[in-house]
């Protein structure tokens, strides 16, 4: 079994559909640039589907109620199986297609990935 890191860089989103505190719509792009690293194993059983799920929270200060506002899936099986092959893997900034609550879609999400083996 080889580990390594999985690197996320969430980098930003357009067309986001929320609604404010009046119910009113309002379309969102905020700009994130995060990077999130995660320890991965592969192979990591028979059953492990190696996809990353990335849901998209409004925090409301006044409320202190968070609004589930959108996600996406990015499979991720490939990337790191090249990766402990090569010893690296990267897939450069993608836009993903976001899934609203309602099962519609509605915007898209920039994210980078890549895998590091662990020497």
């Amino acid at each position: 079994m080889a580990s390594g890191t999985l690197e996320i860089v969430l980098l930003n989103a357009r067309c986001l559909k929320n609604k404010n505190f009046l119910d009113e719509p309002v379309r969102r792009k905020p700009v994130w640039n995060e990077k999130f690293t995660f320890n991965a194993e592969y192979p990591g059983g028979e059953h492990h589907k190696y996809k990353l799920i990335i849901q998209i929270i409004d925090k409301n200060k006044l409320s202190c109620v968070d609004h589930f506002i959108a996600q996406t899936t990015i499979y991720v099986k490939d990337l790191v199986s090249m990766g402990v092959e090569t010893g690296k893997a990267h897939l450069r900034p993608t836009k993903y297609r976001v899934v609203l609550p309602n099962k519609s879609y509605a915007g898209e999400v920039s994210v980078a990935v890549a895998f590091n083996l662990d020497v």
